[in-house]
């Protein structure tokens, strides 16, 4: 090796050796992650737009080798020019081990998130679930990212040592050779893959959708759409949403859409055509007889719990006891898939509840109830009780952050603190001691929260599996045992539900009661490869379930959180809930830049659009595929998706705001 360096013919088998090695090693690696993940070349639910074509499998070779091509000749022109480092092995060292160790990790990384959250997971969703703070979501994770940073400094420390052994073994001589920075070259791939990002849009979607998935078209693309953004209005030519009026800030991907005036600003379904969206109730007094609420929302309990065994065993015995004597409607569908905007929707009744709207807690307190809440949560998170004025009416108040010296994990981030049912209910045995408590309408609210993720806490009784599957060791390839893990704590939840049941009945005071179980969204367990919720539209996701002890009551179609409220307060005034049968819309992110759309028009007849790639899917049929080329009633579904899409977003707009 020490003469390696001293001869230009070598010098240079070497260099461009190096070059292709890295770049097939790294090709390879990726290309075989996003097939298996994804379908890329194969398909699957999940990946309809597969590049299985000759042409399209030419067309993204060309794209990718130019992008991964540009970013390992980019890398090598900043060792050379800018670090100054020319001469013998260590500007090769620092190219194979910059280059192919951070693609690498970032890989690793890239997959492990995906494997958890789908690869709809961007910082705006990471802060959903951080209800709303992408600080809390990072602290929600903190025991992963410690690990993981633990890990990248040793890494980097057995880095430094390595280069010093090399440079003590193999010192860098004057007559060694030096590198030239290929700035020609680099300048010449950057321009080709910026071409072509301008034209696969055109020649393929199946291509576009398949590069967006790699790390080095996607870092490039993301830069470029920044270069071309030329009206400022956040997209540029070589977005995933392309603008198509770059010179218009009116037109644009996400854009509000004006209705009839024949401008298609968004890009999608046309001219915007309204369709009705039901508004938010006003608010509403209950008068007369006055019966008791208590509501209990079980954490991401799904739609099909009622009936759900586990080794022969029932999860939910006592929740199935109350469906069978009252009423059932399965699924219900969470609008977002976040706890957050579910809790919003379902006290308030709208899609985007504004702050100092009406809801449940509004008007029971002015029709004369007393409040109380026992939540396993921080109501504070996400600003729930600032929307719904949880906190300003509560007579009793128990939550997440006032119990959170009994928390069930360490983490102090509120998005983490989880409170076991059994402290909520001694905290409301302790307040209703005296039946004279009752004398006075109560409005109930139980949050339990040992459903969530990881499924299981210290103390949580292991009554359907023999041992939980711990939080270091979920993966999809232990699915059955995290799914086991989880219904498990369904059923301690279910049990706890049974001991307020009971006191309920103890006290005399369930007949006079309108008792409403539900979840606030559903959870997916690894069933297409995605764990957890608000990142895919899908029966799982999105689906829970309301169950009352008031019998006869029953939906005309799907029913939403935001349809809730106006149940509750029919049941509650004695009459027979009626509500109009309509498609639920559903959303990936907020209503107004979401990744992902959905429509639920029966049990399980949903629609989705990914407002990214452009993927339309009959979620249950399995059946995907581009928006754009699409007839029959899969085109009347998705047309009728947008529409009411576009309808919620004007209606959302229009309303008025409030302090």
């Amino acid at each position: 090796m020490r003469d390696l360096f001293t001869k230009s013919d070598t010098q240079k088998k070497l260099f461009f050796g190096v070059i292709l090695g890295l770049i097939s090693m790294l090709a390879a690696l990726e290309l075989a992650l996003a097939d298996r993940k994804y379908g890329l070349f194969t398909g699957g639910f999940g990946q309809s737009q597969a590049i299985d074509t000759f042409t399209e499998r030419a067309i993204f070779l060309v794209g990718y080798i130019s992008s991964i091509a540009m970013l390992v000749i980019g890398t090598w022109w900043i060792i050379v020019r800018l670090f100054r480092s020319k001469r013998s092995w260590p500007p090769l060292f620092f190219l194979a081990t910059i280059v192919g160790g951070t693609y690498i990790l970032l890989l690793a990384l890239t997959f492990q998130l995906h494997q958890y959250f789908s690869d709809t997971m961007s910082f705006a969703l990471m802060a959903n679930l951080g209800g709303g703070s992408l600080t809390d979501a990072l602290l929600f994770a903190s025991n992963e990212i410690f690990l993981g940073a633990a890990a990248l400094v040793l890494g980097l420390f057995a880095y430094i040592y390595m280069f010093r052994l090399l440079s003590r073994k193999f010192p860098v001589r004057a007559d060694h050779l030096t590198w030239s920075a290929h700035g020609r070259t680099f300048i010449g791939l950057f321009v080709s893959t910026l071409l072509l990002a301008i034209a696969v849009p055109s020649a393929s979607s199946n291509v576009q959708n398949g590069l967006n998935r790699t790390l080095a078209w996607g870092l490039f693309t993301q830069g470029a759409n920044k270069l071309t953004d030329f009206d400022n209005d956040g997209y540029g030519w070589i977005s995933s949403m392309p603008d198509r009026h770059p010179f218009n800030s009116a037109r644009y991907p996400l854009a509000l859409d004006i209705p009839a005036n024949g401008i298609d600003e968004d890009g999608y379904g046309g001219d915007l055509q309204l369709v009705p969206i039901t508004p938010q109730p006003p608010i509403t007094l209950i008068s007369g007889p006055r019966p008791h609420l208590i509501l209990i929302v079980m954490e991401s309990a799904r739609y099909d719990v009622i009936g759900k065994r586990i080794n022969g065993k029932p999860v939910a015995p006592n929740l199935e006891a109350i469906a069978q004597s009252g009423s059932l409607i399965s699924p219900a569908f969470s609008h977002v898939g976040f706890t957050t905007a579910s809790l919003k929707s379902l006290f308030g009744g709208a899609l985007q509840p504004a702050k100092g709207s009406p809801s449940l807690f509004r008007e029971l307190k002015s029709s004369g109830y007393e409040i109380a809440v026992f939540s396993g949560q921080p109501e504070d998170f996400g600003d729930i009780s600032k929307t719904v004025g949880m906190r300003d009416n509560a007579d009793i108040f128990f939550d997440g952050d006032r119990l959170k010296h009994l928390r069930a994990f360490s983490n102090g981030a509120q998005g983490s603190i989880l409170i076991d049912e059994k402290h909520l209910l001694k905290a409301f045995a302790d307040e209703y001691q005296q039946p004279s408590k009752w004398k006075q309408p109560q409005f109930l609210y139980f949050n339990f929260q040992s459903p969530h993720f990881p499924y299981f806490h210290e103390g949580m009784p292991l009554n359907l599996i023999d041992r939980p599957l711990p939080r270091s060791e979920i993966s999809a390839g232990k699915r059955d045992q995290l799914q086991q893990t989880y219904w498990n704590a369904v059923h301690y939840s279910d049990q706890q539900l049974g001991e307020l049941v009971s006191r309920l009945k103890r006290d005399g005071v369930w007949d006079n009661s309108v008792v409403v179980i539900t979840g606030d969204h559903g959870e997916d367990l690894f069933e297409d490869g995605f764990l957890g919720h608000g990142h895919n539209i899908n029966i799982r996701q999105n689906g829970t379930f309301l169950v009352t002890n008031r019998p006869g009551v029953a939906a005309n179609g799907p029913i939403g959180m935001s349809d809730y409220r106006a149940i509750i307060l029919a049941l509650l005034k004695g009459e027979k809930p009626d509500i109009p049968a309509k498609p639920v819309l559903m959303t990936v992110g907020d209503l107004e830049r979401p990744t992902q759309i959905g429509i639920a028009e029966g049990a399980s007849n949903i629609t989705s659009l990914r407002l990214d790639t452009g993927e339309a899917c009959m979620v249950e049929k399995k059946q995907c595929a581009n928006a754009s080329g699409l007839t029959g009633d899969f085109k009347d579904r998705v047309d009728r998706l947008i529409r009411i899409w576009g309808s919620a977003r004007w209606q959302n707009r229009a309303k008025p705001t409030r302090d």
